[in-house]
């Protein structure tokens, strides 16, 4: 209802899918249809028509909410721009390309809902769709990026995630800071729990991410997070004399 605080807002970045909006939006319409729930959509300069689909999807998907960046900035951006315009009591994190199935969402979400202590569930892709060498690419990126920041993280590249929106305000913000999403939580002091889900093939279009540019900016990153880490203030107020 117009209004009312959604339970769950969930995130897609979007940069040229322009194919792929329409059928993802449905398909996500009929999976959280029972829910209170938001789309918020972050355009990310792309130039394939994206926008113009978005704002005419949203006519007939009152859950809609387009935000438009001025220009290209990264998915990173895009997932923040997300974060800070979201309402709801959850935020979900997925991919516009129709990888992430929404089931699999709703599965995430009950998990961080239910009663257990996590603040956080994030993915990861057992069977992945990928061709044998991108499922190595992967496997090799993920190792190396546990050994650097000293975190067990099963699939850094899988964008499907759902968080209390509150603890998102614990996190830094930097380029590159989506791939490193839950250690990032775990620093912050939050559980986090990882769930098996599903990975389909693209619906349309050609993905975005070439390997040797991937691999460099992750190392760079990893190495940053690894700084960010080291670093972390800890330390307890054992008393408080307040003036009288």
């Amino acid at each position: 209802m117009k209004g009312e605080t959604p339970v769950v807002s969930i995130v897609l970045p979007v940069f040229n899918e322009h194919e792929n909006l329409a059928p993802l939006i449905a398909e996500i319409d009929s999976v959280f249809g029972r829910l209170s729930y938001e789309i918020v959509a972050v355009d990310d300069g792309s130039t394939d028509g994206s926008l113009r689909e978005l704002n005419r999807l949203r006519n007939d998907c009152q859950a809609l909410r387009v935000v438009s960046l001025e220009v290209h900035a990264g998915q990173s951006a895009a997932f923040v721009a997300g974060f800070e315009t979201a309402r709801g009591q959850y935020v979900m994190t997925m991919d516009a390309d129709g990888q992430n199935a929404p089931a699999d969402g709703l599965k995430l979400l009950d998990v961080v809902r239910g009663p257990g202590p996590a603040t956080a569930a994030v993915g990861y892709r057992r069977r992945l769709v990928d061709t044998r060498w991108k499922q190595i690419q992967s496997r090799i990126a993920n190792r190396v990026r546990d050994v650097i920041t000293g975190d067990d993280v099963r699939d850094t590249g899988c964008s499907l995630k759902v968080m209390r929106r509150a603890v998102l305000r614990q996190i830094p913000r930097f380029l590159g800071m989506h791939r490193f999403l839950p250690t990032l939580l775990r620093w912050a002091g939050e559980e986090v729990i990882e769930v098996e889900v599903g990975h389909r093939s693209r619906w349309y279009g050609r993905t975005k991410y070439g390997m040797w540019g991937r691999l460099w900016v992750g190392l760079r990153d990893a190495f940053g997070v690894r700084w960010l880490l080291k670093r972390r203030l800890v330390y307890r107020i054992l008393e408080d004399h307040k003036m009288e």
